[in-house]
């Protein structure tokens, strides 16, 4: 796909940089209106539930319109394009390998800090009680979601699909992933000139997918407004102040796993110079703090990892596809520090044992969770019942979450840059294709 589709000509400004403007704007303005007008003014709450919200819940239902034909031909094609089964095997388990470990590391720096710091004991008992109360029936709804969901085995089996029409329309990304995955691999196994075709038709699925996305994401500067002015409107400073040591936390754990251990990862692990990388994520960064939503950014960050990092295309798209759903740093350890930030509020000690239980849940869940706006709120939930922590009490946390969901998404697609260009190290630009039999 040409940059025409995605980032401005000569001597026009970039797309994230006009990402950038529509966040400041709809920030600032929404500031204004809320101290100067007031939320609950009519006019407000009409321009809000009329034109702004419809706006921007708009553009994300482009998004994920096409992110399942872009999820599931992005995926195929990156597992045939490996030219052989070892090859597919070399890489996804450097890729799961990385992926535990770098998790790994991201829950317990959360848990270090939250134990450090304890945000949860100084949370203003009126205020808590006001927003649990606000919060009470969102939560209730969440807390309840958590009952319908697969645990354990059936978590497992649910990745088989046993109709993948369904499974698609149902969005399990996780088994549409397991479906491509092994079309993939057959399409390794069986070179013949049928076969071919059906690999040349996926990439003009991909390529069209891209192509429609490209005309979306131009309308990406005006739904990031519609998103800031909606959060500034409804909230202003006073909810990120009233949980500001909880905020403060999960902003400070998510910067240094960012900042100092990406860094690391790329300097040794994948002798790739960080100011490069971070310079060359920049538009992805912007469009995931944006959205909140890894799956949303996909598009964006395959043509980073094309364009800007130069990684081999094989690669990005397996390991990026994969990390969408799968490699969600940011998700795991914003999931650690709110269990325990949880326990300290409402006085629940931990063991030792316990907060190793919930590192590992967190590491799974980090894996599991959906790729969309608050998709991690349900594991919360079921974490907390699982060490005896109220999971009710995310409704204390519900008005700043999309604050932390885009930053932690911002996390989630770094990430998946990152563990794409380590994983890339060593491998060859380009697989011949083998010839086809007849």
């Amino acid at each position: 796909m040409s940059d025409s589709n995605t980032s401005a000509g000569k001597g026009k400004l970039p797309l994230h940089w006009k990402m950038a403007i529509g966040f400041v704007a709809g920030l600032l303005l929404g500031l204004v209106v809320h101290y100067g007008v007031g939320a609950d003014t009519a006019w407000v709450k009409t321009f809000t539930t009329y034109v702004t919200q419809p706006a921007g819940t708009l553009f994300l239902r482009l998004i994920f319109m096409l992110v399942i034909p872009l999820l599931f031909s992005a995926l195929v094609i990156g597992v045939a394009e490996m030219g052989d089964v070892r090859a597919l095997g070399r890489i996804g388990w450097r890729t799961l390998g990385y992926t535990v470990v770098v998790s790994g590391i991201a829950v317990i720096l959360g848990l270090l800090l939250v134990n450090w710091l304890q945000p949860g004991a100084g949370v203003d008992p009126v205020r808590a009680q006001q927003l649990l109360s606000e919060g009470s029936e969102r939560a209730s709804a969440i807390v309840g979601s958590t009952h319908v969901q697969p645990k354990g085995l059936d978590m497992l089996m649910a990745i088989v699909p046993d109709n993948i029409v369904k499974a698609a329309a149902d969005n399990t990304i996780l088994a549409v992933m397991f479906f491509a995955l092994m079309l993939g691999i057959g399409l390794v196994l069986t070179r013949t000139k049928a076969t071919e075709t059906l690999q040349r038709a996926i990439e003009g699925l991909f390529e069209v997918s891209m192509t429609l996305i490209g005309m979306v994401i131009k309308l990406a500067p005006y739904a990031v407004f519609c998103f800031m002015f909606n959060l500034a409107v409804l909230f202003g400073w006073e909810l990120l102040g009233s949980l500001g040591a909880y905020v403060g936390v999960v902003v400070l754990a998510l910067a240094l796993h960012m900042f100092v251990v990406y860094s690391l990862v790329l300097k040794f692990a994948g002798g790739y110079s960080p100011r490069k990388f971070f310079k060359g994520v920049q538009e992805a960064m912007v469009m995931a703090f944006s959205t909140a939503s890894s799956n949303a950014t996909l598009p964006t960050a395959l043509r980073v990892a094309d364009e800007q990092l130069g990684l081999p295309r094989r690669v990005s798209r397996f390991v990026l596809t994969v990390g969408a759903t799968a490699n969600q740093n940011g998700t795991a350890l914003f999931e650690g520090v709110t269990v325990l930030f949880l326990a300290q509020f409402f006085g629940v000690e931990l063991t030792l044992v316990q907060q190793a239980t919930v590192m590992f849940v967190c590491i799974l869940g980090g894996i599991g969770t959906a790729g969309v706006p608050a998709g991690s709120l349900p594991v919360v939930a079921l974490i907390c019942g699982m060490v005896g922590v109220p999971p009710e009490g995310i409704g204390l946390i519900l008005g700043v979450d999309r604050f932390l969901d885009m930053c932690r998404t911002t996390l989630n697609v770094t990430g998946d840059l990152m563990l794409a260009t380590v994983v890339s190290r060593g491998e060859p630009a380009e697989v011949p294709a083998e010839p086809a039999t007849a």
